[in-house]
């Protein structure tokens, strides 16, 4: 079936996953596997009903560690691939996920967060899988995480992680939470041909398939993909540029790391996506990410109304942490306030970036909710005496 055929243009009143769904489907997704899981289990029924559709494949594995294997399996075919999950599942994906990032595997892993920890509660919103998703998988390695604030946004960015992971070779996480995937809002699907659509660099047909080097590029390497004329061995042990194992040389897991990290971490500023109001005269800074950035940026809307010089920030990409980016927004304030839906995971990040400025970490009157905007401004009131 033609892009167009994929990608239902219009104006809808619809669900979080939903769009998150339809996003995958117009960045090119054509792989799905999962498990069910509240409050992630929306996408996949959506992906379900649609992928045949569209000449893609659904597959529900028997655990979310099987999921993760073969996406990264589907990934290397040529083929967009995704997941969808929650907290509880990721913990199960982490081994897989350090396996994506060894052998540069694209691929889109979907985190709708719930209360936790182990089983929590399914359906109350929450944060706390924030440094999960950046570190939860062993060594050392870079993560890319976007969190979206609304069920376009779920739309949107689902193909920003798509291109992200295509054009990084990287899995890419989009960090979503039980509101955000069970709010139903309007959402804007554009024409299929004014949608971007990256897509990783392949080597070079006439290239000898013997000498291909696909893995540790100084920046991206192409990708050989299995069945396309370019033999790969692929593997998760530290390896060289040919993928071949070097599992003895210090020298040569110094480089498997640093290469790695580097296609990241030097596209800091690139990866960086971040919302802000008032704060170049603000003297305290409300920041908030995901569903709670928009309490953020209503509850400093309120305290400007009032006369209060407050302004906001919703960092929408979360890893790799952009600090330059929020150093500069944050330059005017003697107060930073990180709002979290969890007990303050972000906050330790801000205040080692921020250590001339005051950086208070207010996580909600009661975990699972929003802060709610009382609360909120009689901190500010006693920043502000």
């Amino acid at each position: 079936m033609s892009e167009q055929g994929a990608v239902r243009t219009g104006r809808y009143f619809m669900q979080g996953n939903e769009a998150c769904a339809e996003g995958a489907l117009a960045a090119g997704c054509r792989f799905f596997a999962g498990y069910p899981i509240t409050p992630a289990t929306e996408i996949a029924e959506h992906m379900a009903g649609r992928l045949p559709g569209v000449g893609g494949v659904f597959i529900q594995m028997e655990d979310e560690i099987s999921s993760m294997a073969s996406v990264i399996g589907a990934s290397w075919t040529g083929v967009l691939s995704m997941t969808a999950t929650s907290g509880p599942g990721i913990s199960l994906m982490q081994e897989n996920l350090g396996y994506a990032v060894a052998t540069e595997t694209p691929c889109v892993i979907v985190d709708v967060q719930r209360g936790g920890p182990s089983t929590g509660i399914p359906a109350v919103p929450f944060q706390g899988d924030m440094v999960q998703v950046r570190r939860g998988s062993h060594g050392e390695y870079e993560a890319v995480a976007f969190a979206p604030a609304s069920a376009q946004e779920m739309f949107d960015l689902t193909i920003l992680a798509f291109n992200t992971a295509e054009r990084l070779r990287t899995p890419v996480f989009l960090l979503a939470d039980a509101a955000v995937g069970h709010m139903r809002e309007i959402v804007e699907i554009p024409a299929a041909d004014s949608i971007e659509r990256l897509r990783r660099t392949l080597p070079d047909a006439e290239a000898d398939p013997y000498a291909i080097k696909g893995f540790l590029d100084p920046d991206v390497a192409p990708m050989p993909v299995f069945g396309r004329g370019h033999k790969a061995h692929v593997t998760g042990s530290c390896h060289d540029a040919y993928g071949m194992r070097n599992v003895v040389d210090a020298q040569a897991l110094d480089t498997f790391v640093r290469v790695l990290a580097a296609k990241i971490r030097r596209r800091t500023r690139e990866l960086a996506v971040i919302e802000t109001g008032n704060t170049a005269d603000a003297q305290v800074i409300l920041v908030g990410y995901g569903l709670v950035g928009r309490a953020a940026q209503a509850i400093s809307l309120q305290a400007r109304a009032a006369g209060l010089p407050v302004g906001w920030i919703r960092p929408v990409t979360v890893w790799p942490f952009p600090d330059q980016e929020l150093r500069e927004h944050c330059a005017a304030a003697r107060n930073v306030v990180i709002m979290e839906n969890n007990l303050g995971q972000m906050a330790p990040y801000f205040q080692a970036l921020l250590k001339d400025q005051l950086v208070w970490s207010l996580p909600p009157q009661i975990l699972g909710t929003l802060h709610h905007p009382d609360y909120i401004m009689s901190h500010i009131e006693e920043m502000l005496k």
